[in-house]
C-alpha cells in the first residue's frame, strides 16, 4: 500500500490495487464511491459497495471527510500544523483499519480524507473520478422523509448529481431483482427514469414504476391520471407499464407497494435545493421503518 500526504489544506489520499486487474469487458458501473464516518452503517455501505463492484468489475473510493476546523483549537501556526498532521495520520490510521476487510479482496480500491465536512463536495470528488454512484450508509428509522431530511445523507442526496444508493442495514447477498420507481408523473422526471432502467438492466432486474394517488384534496381520477401517464410516456418517447396505488399517504403507499410486490430496491427523485421534502408535502410521514430497510436508489433531476 503507497501512502502520501499532500499539503495540509489539500486532500490526503492513499491508493491500494489487488493484483488481479480489471478486465477489459465494457460496464456502466466502473467506480463507486463510498463516504465513511467509521460508522457501522458506513460499514453496511462499504459491503454493498464491494459486492456491486464484484459483480460489474468496478472500483471503489472511499471518501472520509475529516473537518479539521472541528478539532484544531491551537494557538499558534505551528502547533496548529503538528495538530492537524496528527488528526490526519489518525484518520489515515483509521482509513486503514477500516479497509482492512476480506471482502475488499481483489477490488481496486482508493481512499481520499477532504480536511472539511462540505456536503457538496461528495459530489464533486465523484465527478472528479468519474464515478457511476455513491453508496451511503443511514441509521434513519421513522420513514422516507425522516431517512434523509436532516441528516448528513440528505445533504448529500441534494447535491448529489451522481444516484445515490442509500443502505440502512447489513446485506451479505445483495441481490437487486424487482425495483419499484416512485414517480410523480411530471415529464422533468423522464431522465430520472432512463437512469432508473438503465440500473435495472445492470443488475437484470425488473422495473416496477408506480405513482401513488392519495385520497383528499390531491385525489385524481382516472381521466386525469391517464393524461398524466400518456404526457410522461409521450415526453419519454416511449409506453411504459405505469401502476396507480391508491393510499391516504404517499410515503406509507411507496412502502406497502414494495412490500405487497416484494421490492428489492426504491428508486425516487429529489429536486435539488428542495431535497425530498417536496415529495411529502401533505402527507404524513409515519412510522414505516420496517419498510424503508430496503435499500434506496436516489436521483437528481
Amino acid at each position: 500500500m503507497n501512502t502520501g500526504v499532500n499539503t495540509l489544506d489539500s486532500t490526503f489520499s492513499y491508493h491500494w490495487k489487488s493484483e488481479v486487474l480489471l478486465t477489459a469487458e465494457i460496464s456502466l458501473m466502473k467506480k463507486i464511491l463510498v463516504p465513511v464516518d467509521f460508522s457501522e452503517h458506513s460499514e453496511y455501505a462499504l459491503q454493498v459497495a464491494s459486492q456491486i463492484a464484484k459483480q460489474h468489475d468496478a472500483g471503489i473510493i472511499i471518501l472520509h471527510m475529516l473537518g479539521l476546523s472541528e478539532f484544531v483549537q491551537a494557538n499558534s501556526e505551528e502547533e496548529e500544523e503538528k495538530e492537524a498532521k496528527y488528526y490526519m495520520n489518525l484518520a489515515k490510521e483509521k482509513i486503514m483499519d477500516f479497509t482492512d476487510k476480506e471482502y475488499l479482496a481483489d477490488i481496486p480500491v482508493e481512499a481520499i480524507i477532504q480536511n472539511y465536512k462540505i456536503f457538496d463536495e461528495v459530489d464533486e470528488v465523484a465527478k472528479e473520478h468519474h464515478c457511476d454512484l455513491v453508496v451511503m450508509g443511514s441509521h434513519g428509522a421513522s420513514g422516507l422523509s425522516h431517512l434523509f431530511v436532516g441528516s448528513n445523507t440528505e445533504k448529500v442526496v441534494r447535491t448529489s448529481e451522481v444516484p445515490v444508493l442509500v443502505i440502512k442495514q447489513p446485506h451479505k447477498d445483495f441481490k437487486i431483482k424487482k425495483i419499484a420507481f416512485a414517480c410523480d408523473l411530471q415529464t422533468e422526471n423522464t431522465a430520472a427514469y432512463e437512469k432508473v432502467m438503465a440500473f435495472a438492466k445492470l443488475f437484470s432486474a425488473k422495473l416496477e414504476t408506480v405513482y401513488v394517488n392519495t385520497s383528499g384534496a390531491n385525489y385524481m381520477g382516472y381521466a386525469d391520471i391517464e393524461k398524466k401517464i400518456a404526457n410522461f410516456t409521450k415526453a419519454l418517447g416511449e409506453d411504459v407499464p405505469i401502476r396507480v396505488y391508491n393510499h391516504h399517504s404517499v410515503e406509507k403507499g411507496i412502502f406497502n407497494f414494495c412490500l405487497e410486490h416484494k421490492i428489492d430496491l426504491l428508486a425516487i427523485t429529489t429536486h435539488g435545493k428542495k431535497g425530498l421534502a417536496h415529495f411529502f408535502s401533505g402527507s404524513t410521514a409515519e412510522n414505516v421503518s420496517n419498510h424503508a430497510k430496503i435499500p434506496v436508489l436516489t436521483l437528481k433531476v
